[in-house]
């Protein structure tokens, strides 16, 4: 099993929890549309630490973490073209992108 985790950070300026909004709402179900998740992703799964009493402050914003069965599946998946129109800002900027039905 191969395990990616994920620490991420939000850009600058943007408040923690429209990012949080943005990372849940958004970026999952896009994440998750992808035809070639099913196939391939074992989990996927978002979270974010909240503040709590008597802990150090959060060290990042947003954890994302993809669970592959192997190298061939990550590549595979990564290699997609489905991934590809997904991953590239340009087309998910686009007034013609939309994700998949």
């Amino acid at each position: 099993m191969l395990k990616l985790i994920f620490m991420i950070n939000r850009a600058e300026g943007m408040s923690y929890e429209r990012f949080v909004d943005h990372h849940r709402n958004r970026h999952a179900p896009l994440f998750t549309s992808i035809p070639e998740a099913e196939r391939y992703v074992r989990k996927y799964a978002v979270s974010h630490p909240v503040p709590a009493e008597n802990y150090p402050p959060r060290a990042y914003d947003g954890l994302t973490e993809i669970w592959f069965e192997d190298w061939a599946d990550h590549d595979a998946f990564f290699a997609s073209a489905n991934y590809g129109r997904w991953s590239t800002p340009t087309k998910r900027a686009s007034s013609t992108w939309a994700p998949w039905p």
